[in-house]
């Protein structure tokens, strides 16, 4: 049986998420994109049959690839890596929300290419770790690239996004995601509402959770290891 154990990893992941909620007060639900990224489609229907119906892919290609090859499932795709301009025109209207948006290039291809009368859920990806490799929009510039998507209304923003520092250091983790709850929260306070924080991989979720995630995406805790 493909991915053999799935469920239980999953019920073992809710229940972390569930110790992290009660240890820092919180209550709001806590949802999961299962990242499928170098797996077949096997991957995406055995995360379906166990309760998960948002799956995340990093490539534009590969995620268009595993959509003609299950056409019509009840899943909610998400585009969770970098985006390039050139493959705006393949993403609108295949992703029900796109992860990546960190660009004023980008966001002005992306608008363009929604359809006329329709709109395309986006986050912002904030490099609140202050890596020069990962992508992002810097933190002192996030109020001029959100006044700049003001302009454009075909660009639903729902949210932010960031990727912590690649270690085991929880106290690093736990900064990297209370910069971007504190960032989120500064917009809520000037009447700009931005609910979901999609923050948290399989080897920093317990910190993002407790640091106010409402998306975590989940890969390799939940399907096992990659193929290279």
């Amino acid at each position: 049986m493909a991915f053999e154990g799935l469920s239980s990893r999953l019920a073992a992941v809710r229940e972390e998420i569930a110790d992290q909620q009660v240890r820092a007060g919180l209550t709001h639900e806590v949802r999961i994109v299962a990242v499928t990224k170098s797996h077949g489609p096997d991957a995406v229907l055995a995360a379906l049959a166990a309760g998960l119906s948002m799956v995340g892919e990093n490539r534009v290609q590969e995620a268009l690839r595993k959509q003609e090859a299950l056409p019509d499932l009840p899943v909610a795709w998400h585009l969770i890596g970098s985006l390039q301009r050139n493959k705006a025109r393949q993403a609108v209207g295949r992703f029900a929300l796109i992860h990546s948006v960190d660009r004023v290039e980008l966001a002005d291809e992306l608008a363009r290419r929604v359809p006329e009368g329709q709109r395309q859920a986006i986050l912002v990806e904030v490099n609140c770790a202050g890596e020069s490799q990962k992508g992002g929009v810097a933190p002192a510039g996030l109020d001029a690239f959100l006044a700049h998507l003001d302009q454009h209304p075909a660009l639903d923003l729902q949210g932010l996004m960031t990727m912590a520092p690649f270690t085991a250091d929880v106290s690093v983790q736990r900064t990297c995601f209370a910069r971007l709850y504190q960032l989120r929260d500064r917009c809520v306070r000037s009447d700009r509402a931005l609910p979901e924080l999609s923050m948290g991989m399989s080897g920093d979720y317990p910190a993002a959770v407790a640091e106010g995630a409402t998306m975590l995406r989940l890969g390799t805790v939940l399907f096992g290891e990659r193929e290279p």
